[in-house]
């Protein structure tokens, strides 16, 4: 099994980098093999709402977004990670994110997810709930931790100093092995939910 984890910051060493690092040393100690891509420092525009991703079955603007495409396709979990910028997450990991959900058209039922966010202070909890909307929009199942997934501190040092924050982090990611061990047993023994075809509304009619 694979997890996929993403970097929104534009620091490489910063407090996102730690906090991933915390947790990619669970996976690796429960021998789940783990890819960090690095989004935050990249240059990622919005979402055109062009279609173009219909017919061609990726993202029309080729950047890192189709890059992460095939490893978020063939990874069983994914883990994003952002900082907090005005009680919200880094606006570039927000547009590959939209793109990256958007533009592929792989079944993420039962890929598991994961939210983490950093800060200097306040913000965290409403940036947790922005990005655990794109899990739950796609039918991925949400890894919990023992608290909302977040750590403090300016700098990747003081990140490391945040013993709650580092806890956090090891359970989240042990608990994101146990459910990704989960899935896997409960696919091979009765398969994934059956799906219905999605019947779409609109509030306004003629």
């Amino acid at each position: 099994m694979k997890v996929l984890l993403l970097n929104g910051s534009p620091h490489s060493n910063g407090t996102t980098a730690r906090a991933l690092a915390e947790i990619e040393r669970i996976l690796r100690a429960e021998g789940i093999a783990s890819e960090t891509v690095q989004v935050g420092n990249q240059p990622v525009r919005g979402c055109m709402a062009c279609g173009g991703c219909g017919k061609t079955g990726k993202c029309v603007i080729d950047d890192i977004v189709n890059e992460i495409a095939p490893k978020f396709a063939e990874a069983d979990g994914l883990i994003v990670a952002s900082p907090v910028y005005y009680a919200s997450a880094n606006a570039t990991l927000i547009a590959a994110l939209d793109r990256l959900f958007y533009s592929t058209s792989f079944d993420k039922t039962m890929k598991v997810g994961a939210a983490v966010c950093v800060a200097r202070r306040g913000g965290l909890t409403a940036t947790f709930d922005e990005l655990n909307k794109y899990f739950l929009i796609s039918g991925m199942p949400v890894a919990a931790g023992q608290y909302w997934n977040g750590v403090h501190g300016k700098n990747g040092e003081e990140a490391a100093l945040d013993e709650e924050g580092m806890q956090m982090m090891r359970t989240l990611a042990r608990n994101f092995v146990f459910l990704l061990r989960s899935i896997r047993l409960g696919k091979d023994t009765f398969g994934l939910p059956v799906k219905e075809e999605h019947v779409y509304t609109n509030f306004i009619r003629k």
